[in-house]
């Protein structure tokens, strides 16, 4: 008898299952010691029996990880030395634990609000999972101050806020009632604000995700926004690029067998172009590397020594050419007041790792 063949999901559906590919690949990086994440397992259907991912995935995940928190905490940095508290924006967040992560960790209390927002469907099942795990919902204050909304795909507390919502409307549709109503509004324009997009926007047209970048653009300038639009916006965009090539045709045919396409690389077909996906909006710092770059660069000996005896890796050149398709961009757009400001922004990156 044969087996039965794998359910291909369609639509939307096909969307979502990407998240549960990045959280089992989390969950294999900790549990082969390449992160730390205490908080990932309740967000995994039995933790306990799924099998390690290839040294080559967990290779990367580490390598994103690495980075995407040092940018993160980061940005908590310099709205310590701004001396104001921040927001964070994490838009098509899934099972992601960052939220988690830094209110247990010494810049908890720079963060004034962090915000996710993806598919109802994947906040439903990230809200249940929090009420579900004592140790998650303690992080969020107390049980008092933390409820259910909308029908159970929305969680509010007085920091995280979890929300859903479909990021490929139009913005004043999507985003508009759901951070800027009020008052207060829950984002506040005045505040140092970062937005997350870990693979997502690649999954959008262009078009839509031009009009994401363009609203919280428009929104963070306005004077005559809710308590004025003065505070400094960034953006840290990690997905795939250049995928014209031998091996980006075959990413994008394996991606196509499951439902999944990428309408959101085609303007970005090499690395000096992505720096454009900021500076079209008139934002003034764009900056962008390269995971294969991060980690021959990026990442101190020692540490790369570490990673390097978790596991036997023989395609060492199948991970290059995997790396090289993998960028993370960063941008910032400055206020009217940006002379005034007392942190360095414009600074604000990837530092190269050097062992003492």
């Amino acid at each position: 008898m044969f087996p039965p063949r794998p359910r291909i999901l369609e639509g939307d559906a096909a969307i979502r299952a990407t998240d549960s590919d990045a959280a089992l690949a989390r969950l294999s990086a900790v549990q082969k010691g390449y992160l730390s994440d205490p908080f990932i397992a309740p967000f995994v259907s039995r933790p306990q029996l799924q099998p390690p991912r290839p040294p080559l995935i967990n290779i990367g995940t580490y390598v994103r990880s690495e980075a995407l928190d040092e940018l993160v905490n980061g940005w908590l940095t310099l709205s310590e030395q701004e001396g104001v508290q921040c927001q964070i924006v994490s838009m098509g967040a899934g099972s992601d634990t960052r939220f988690w992560r830094i209110a247990t960790g010494p810049q908890k209390d720079v963060l004034a609000r962090y915000v996710e927002i993806d598919f109802a469907e994947i906040t439903t099942k990230k809200a249940m999972a929090i009420r579900k795990s004592k140790e998650l919902s303690a992080v969020l204050g107390k049980p008092e101050d933390v409820s259910l909304a909308h029908g159970g795909t929305a969680l509010h507390s007085p920091v995280y806020n979890l929300l859903a919502a479909d990021l490929r409307k139009p913005p004043a549709e999507s985003l508009a009632p759901l951070l800027t109503s009020g008052p207060p509004p829950l984002l506040s324009p005045s505040l140092p604000t970062l937005l997350l997009f870990e693979c997502v926007l690649v999954y959008m047209s262009p078009t839509a995700s031009g009009n994401l970048l363009r609203w919280f653009t428009d929104y963070f300038a306005a004077q005559d926004a809710p308590q004025g639009g003065r505070g400094v916006l960034g953006c840290i965009v990690y997905e795939m690029f250049a995928l014209g090539d031998q091996f980006g045709k075959v990413m994008v045919s394996n991606l196509k067998a499951r439902n999944v396409t990428l309408p959101g690389a085609e303007p970005y077909p090499t690395f000096a172009s992505l720096p454009n996906r900021f500076l079209q909006h008139g934002w003034e710092v764009a900056k962008a590397l390269t995971l294969k770059d991060i980690r021959r660069e990026y990442i101190g000996p020692s540490e790369l020594d570490r990673i390097s005896q978790l596991e036997m890796l023989d395609e060492i050149e199948e991970l290059e050419l995997v790396l090289a398709h993998y960028a993370i961009t960063w941008g910032i757009k400055l206020p009217a007041n940006a002379d005034e400001l007392k942190a360095g922004w414009r600074e604000w990156g990837i530092r190269r790792r050097v062992d003492s």
